[in-house]
C-alpha cells in the first residue's frame, strides 16, 4: 500500500520532495530484491516515474542513487519487460547527465578537429559525415539556455553519474539473459555515439579501457566458452505421451550461438565508435595499443567465431577503410595491421566445407580489394607483395573449395569473388614497375604457365627500390608487435603447396619469393581444376594487360602469350570445351591490338628488343606451331553437331587471317628464322590432303579439305607480287622465305596425282585430289612474283642471268623451276588438269622468250 500511496503522491506533489528522498530510493531499492513478484512491478512504477519526471527536482546528492536503484531493477530476474524497460530509463539518465556535459566542456578541454585545427569544445558537434562541425552563436546560445545551470551550480559530479551508468551496463552486459545483456550493450554503445562529442579527453579514455575493451573481452570469453549443447523450447503441452516444446530457431538454439549474437553487437558497437570518433581516438594516449587489442580480438574472431562473428569483425575493418581512407585520417601503421589480418586470416582458415565459411572468405577478399582501392597510394613494394600472396592463398583455398562443392557448368561463389577482386589490384602509380609481376601471378593460375615466372621475382619485385615518399611513410611510429621492416611470407610452390611454417623475414636484407618446386615446374594450384574459372579469368588477364604501361606489357607479353597457348592446347583433349575458344579469342585480340604497339616500343631500347623481342616471336611460333598443326582443321568434334563444325571452322579460319594479315604480312620486323616456322607450320596443315592415301580421301570432312586448301592459298598469297606501294622489305622477307616452301609443295602434288592415277587405275579420282591440283594449277597461272624473290630460286645461271637482264620487276620463273612436273602431268585424264598445263607451258616459253605473249 506504502508504493502505491508515495506513487500517488510523487505524480502530484513530485516537486515538493527534499529531505525523504533518500529513504524512498532506499525503499524502492529493497523491493527490486523482494521475493514477492507483485511487488517489483509496483516499485519499478515509482522509478520509472522518477527517472522520467523527477531527475530535474531531486536532490544532486540523490541522483547517483536513483541511477543505482535503477540498475537493481534492470539485474531483478523477476520480470524480463522490467529489466528492458529499466535499461531504456538509463538512456534517459544519460541524456539529462549530457546536457550538464555539454555546458561544462568549455571549461575543460578543447578538442581537434579532423583537419587538425583545435577550436572550443562548447563549439563543436558531431556532424553526420565528419567527427566536428563547427556551431553557429546562436545555436550554442541556444543550447546554453536550454541546459538547467543547477547541474552545475551545485556541484553535481556528471563524469561520475555517466560512470555510474556505464557501470551498471557492463554488467548488465555479462546478463545469462540474452534479451537483457544484448540490450544493455546497444545501449551503452548508443550513449557514446550520441553523447561521445560533448566528453573530454580523459573521460574517452577511461571508457575505452574501463567499459570498452573490458566488455569485448569478458563477452568474447563467455562466447567462446558456453556450452554448445543444443537446447529444447518451452514445453507447450503434451500430445500422444509426449511433450511438445516450442521451436527454436537454429541459429538462437545454443548458449553458445546466443553469445555470439551478444559479441556481434559489441563488434558493431565498436564499428560505430571507429566510424565516427577514429581521428580523435588516435590521438588518444596508448590507443595504439587499444588498436592492438581490437585487432587481436578481430583475428579471433574471423579464425575461431562462427560466420556472424567472422563477418562482424570484418565488417569493423571494412568501415574503418571506407569511412576514414578517403578523407586521409587512416596512416600506413593501421593499413599494415589490417593487411596482416587478412593474411593471416586467408592462411590459418583453409576450411570451405561450409557455405558459412565460403561467406567469410568472401567478405574477407572483398575487405581485402577495398582495403587496397582506399589505401593504395600508401602501398610500397613490400606490401604490395604481401598483397599478391593473400591473393594466392585465396585462390588455393578456392580450388579446394571447387574441389567439395564440385558442380559441372557452375562457378563456385569464392572464384566468382576473386574474379571481381583481381581487375581492383592494379599496380597503383607508384608500383607501376610491378605490372609485370602482377600480371604474372595471374598468368600463374591458368595451367602451370606462370611457373617459371615465380623463379624470377626475386629480381623483379624487389630490385625495385622505395621511393623517398614510401620511406619517409614506413618512418612513421605506431607501437606494434611486429617490426615494421619484417613481414610474415608463405613459401609458396609451384603445384600449389603451402608450407605451415612461415618465414620471418627482412625486407630489405633478402626479399621473399615464392620458390618453385624443380621436381614439378610445369604443376599449377589450377591443373585440376574445372576451366570455368579460367574462362573467366582469361578476359581478366587481356583487360589488365592492355592498362598495363607499354614496357611492363613488353615484358610480360611472352608469358601472356605462353598461358594462352597453354589453354588454347586442351582443345585435343577437351575438343567441346570452352577454354580453349576463350584463349584463342584473347591470342588473336592481343596480337591485333598490342602486337605492332609492342614492335615500336621495343625498338626504343635495342637491349629490350632483343631479350624480351626474341622471347616474344618463339612463343608466338611456339603457339602457332602447335595449335594449328595439332588441333585446327582436325575431326576433333565430339558432338557431331553441323553449329559446332561451323563455329570451329570460323575459329580456325580467324587464327589463320591474323596470323596471314598481322603477323605474315603486317609491317612487323620478326626474325627470319621465326617466319620459317610459321610459314613450315602453314605447309604442315596445306599437306594434309596430300599425304592422305587416295583411299582415304573421301572419309575426311568437308571443313578438314577447306582448311588444308585455305593454308595453301595463304602460300601462294604469300609469294605472290601485288604493287610496288604494298611491297615492303617486310614482305619481301616474307615471300622469299616462302617461295621454296611453295615451290616443293606444288612439286608433291603434282607428282602425287599421277601417282594416284596410275593405281586407281580406270576408276576416276576422289574429288578432294581434284579439286586441290586444280587450284595450284590456276593458282600458279595467276601468280606472279617479284625479281628479287626469283633470284633465289634454284634455277641454271644462264637463266637467272637472262631473268636479271629482263629488268622486269616480276616475273614467273618460278614455273621454270616446276617444269619437269608440267611435262609429266600432259597425260593426266583429267581433261581439266591438261588444259590448265598447256596454260602454264605457254606461259613457261613466254617467260623463256620462245613465243610472243598473248595477254
Amino acid at each position: 500500500m506504502s508504493l502505491i500511496i508515495f506513487l500517488l503522491f510523487f505524480q502530484r506533489h513530485g516537486e515538493k520532495l527534499h529531505f525523504s528522498w533518500s529513504d524512498i530510493l532506499n525503499m524502492l531499492r529493497s523491493v527490486a530484491g523482494a521475493a514477492d513478484r507483485d511487488l517489483i512491478p509496483l516499485g519499478f512504477q515509482s522509478i520509472r516515474v522518477i527517472m522520467n519526471d523527477g531527475l530535474s527536482t531531486m536532490p544532486v546528492h540523490c541522483i547517483d542513487v536513483c541511477i543505482d536503484v535503477t540498475g537493481a531493477y534492470a539485474a531483478q530476474k523477476t520480470e524480463i519487460n522490467i529489466s528492458l524497460t529499466a535499461i531504456g530509463l538509463l538512456w534517459i539518465a544519460t541524456d539529462f547527465i549530457a546536457k550538464g556535459l555539454l555546458q561544462k566542456i568549455p571549461k575543460e578541454t578543447t578538442m581537434r578537429n579532423e583537419n587538425g585545427t583545435t577550436t572550443d569544445a562548447d563549439n563543436l558537434a558531431q556532424d553526420s559525415d565528419g567527427f566536428y562541425t563547427l556551431l553557429d552563436d546562436q545555436t550554442v546560445s541556444f543550447s546554453k539556455s536550454f541546459h538547467d545551470p543547477r547541474l552545475l551550480s551545485n556541484g553535481l559530479d556528471l563524469v561520475k553519474l555517466l560512470f555510474s551508468v556505464f557501470s551498471i551496463l557492463q554488467k548488465l552486459g555479462s546478463d545469462e539473459r540474452p534479451e537483457v545483456r544484448n540490450s544493455a550493450i546497444r545501449t551503452l554503445f548508443q550513449i557514446l555515439g550520441s553523447h561521445g562529442q560533448k566528453i573530454s579527453r580523459s573521460v574517452w579514455e577511461n571508457c575505452l579501457w574501463t567499459y570498452v575493451f573490458p566488455v569485448l573481452e569478458s563477452v568474447s570469453f563467455l562466447a567462446a566458452t558456453s556450452s554448445r549443447d543444443e537446447w529444447q523450447g518451452k514445453e507447450l503441452g503434451v500430445r500422444g505421451g509426449k511433450a511438445v516444446h516450442m521451436l527454436i530457431h537454429h541459429s538462437r538454439n545454443t548458449a553458445q550461438k546466443q553469445w555470439d549474437e551478444t559479441l556481434v553487437l559489441v563488434l558493431g558497437g565498436i564499428t560505430r565508435l571507429l566510424r565516427s570518433f577514429f581521428p580523435f581516438l588516435q590521438s588518444l594516449s596508448n590507443f595504439s595499443a587499444g588498436w592492438e587489442t581490437l585487432i587481436h580480438f578481430i583475428e579471433d574472431g574471423i579464425l575461431n567465431g562462427s560466420k556472424e562473428v567472422a563477418v562482424a569483425a570484418l565488417s569493423c575493418l571494412q568501415t574503418v577503410v571506407s569511412s576514414h581512407c578517403p578523407k586521409g585520417n587512416l596512416s600506413l601503421p593501421y593499413i599494415k595491421t589490417m593487411l596482416d589480418v587478412y593474411e593471416l586470416a586467408l592462411e590459418r582458415s583453409p576450411d570451405v566445407r561450409t557455405s558459412s565459411a565460403i561467406k567469410v572468405k568472401q567478405e574477407i577478399l572483398h575487405g581485402l580489394g577495398d582495403l587496397y582501392v582506399q589505401a593504395q597510394s600508401l602501398f610500397n613494394t613490400d606490401m604490395y607483395w604481401q598483397l599478391l600472396i593473400a591473393m594466392h592463398l585465396a585462390v588455393k583455398i578456392s580450388k579446394t573449395a571447387a574441389d567439395i562443392h564440385k558442380e559441372i557448368g557452375i562457378l563456385q561463389p569464392l572464384q566468382r569473388t576473386i574474379l571481381e577482386i583481381l581487375p581492383l589490384l592494379r599496380p597503383a602509380e607508384q608500383l607501376s614497375s610491378l605490372w609485370s609481376v602482377f600480371l604474372q601471378d595471374l598468368l600463374f593460375y591458368l595451367l602451370g604457365s606462370g611457373a617459371a615466372s615465380h623463379r624470377m621475382k626475386d629480381q623483379q619485385i624487389f630490385n625495385v627500390k622505395p621511393t623517398q615518399d614510401n620511406a619517409a611513410i614506413e618512418s612513421s611510429t605506431f607501437e606494434s608487435k611486429k617490426d615494421d621492416n619484417t613481414m610474415t611470407e608463405s613459401q609458396i610452390y609451384s603445384d600449389g603447396s603451402i608450407t605451415d611454417d612461415f618465414v620471418s623475414a627482412t625486407m630489405t636484407v633478402e626479399p621473399p619469393s615464392l620458390p618453385c618446386d624443380e621436381a614439378n615446374p610445369g604443376e599449377n594450384i589450377v591443373c585440376n581444376w574445372n576451366h570455368l574459372f579460367m574462362e573467366k579469368l582469361i578476359p581478366v588477364i587481356i583487360e589488365l594487360f592492355l592498362e598495363a604501361p607499354g614496357a611492363e606489357r613488353c615484358n610480360v607479353f611472352p608469358e601472356m602469350i605462353q598461358g594462352l597457348g597453354r589453354c588454347m592446347n586442351t582443345r585435343r583433349d577437351n575438343p567441346g570445351g570452352s577454354l580453349w575458344r576463350v584463349a584463342v579469342e584473347g591470342f588473336n585480340r592481343l596480337l591485333i591490338v598490342d602486337l605492332i604497339h609492342a614492335d615500336i616500343e621495343k625498338k626504343m631500347d635495342p637491349h629490350i628488343y632483343r631479350q624480351a623481342r626474341a622471347r616474344l616471336w618463339k612463343e608466338i611460333a611456339d603457339v602457332y606451331e602447335i595449335f594449328l598443326v595439332g588441333s585446327c582443321g582436325r575431326a576433333l568434334s565430339s558432338d557431331g553437331k553441323v553449329e559446332a563444325f561451323k563455329a570451329d571452322e570460323l575459329i580456325d579460319m580467324n587464327v589463320l587471317n591474323v596470323l596471314t594479315d598481322k603477323i605474315l604480312k603486317g609491317n612487323i620486323e620478326a626474325p627470319v628464322e621465326i617466319l620459317q616456322r610459321l610459314v613450315s607450320a602453314l605447309d604442315h596443315c596445306a599437306s594434309r590432303t596430300g599425304f592422305l592415301p587416295v583411299e582415304s580421301l573421301e572419309l575426311i570432312p568437308s571443313h578438314c579439305s577447306r582448311f588444308s586448301l585455305r593454308c595453301l592459298q595463304i602460300l601462294f598469297s604469300l609469294c605472290s607480287f601485288s604493287t610496288e606501294d604494298d611491297w615492303t622489305p617486310a614482305r619481301l622477307t616474307i615471300s622469299n622465305v616462302s617461295i621454296d616452301i611453295l615451290i616443293k609443295r606444288c612439286e608433291f602434288l603434282l607428282k602425287q596425282i599421277l601417282i594416284d592415277e596410275n593405281k586407281l587405275g580406270e576408276h576416276p579420282l576422289p574429288a578432294a585430289r581434284t579439286n586441290e591440283t586444280i587450284y595450284v594449277l590456276q593458282e600458279l597461272i595467276r601468280m606472279v612474283i617479284h625479281s628479287e624473290t626469283s633470284s633465289i630460286l634454284n634455277l641454271p645461271i644462264n637463266l637467272k642471268v637472262k631473268l636479271e637482264n629482263s629488268n622486269s620487276p616480276v616475273c614467273r620463273s618460278h614455273l621454270l623451276v616446276l617444269f619437269p612436273s608440267f611435262s609429266e602431268l600432259v597425260t593426266s585424264r583429267e581433261s581439266r588438269i591438261r588444259e590448265l598445263v598447256q596454260v602454264l607451258l605457254r606461259l613457261v616459253a613466254e617467260e623463256l622468250g620462245l613465243c610472243k605473249s598473248t595477254h
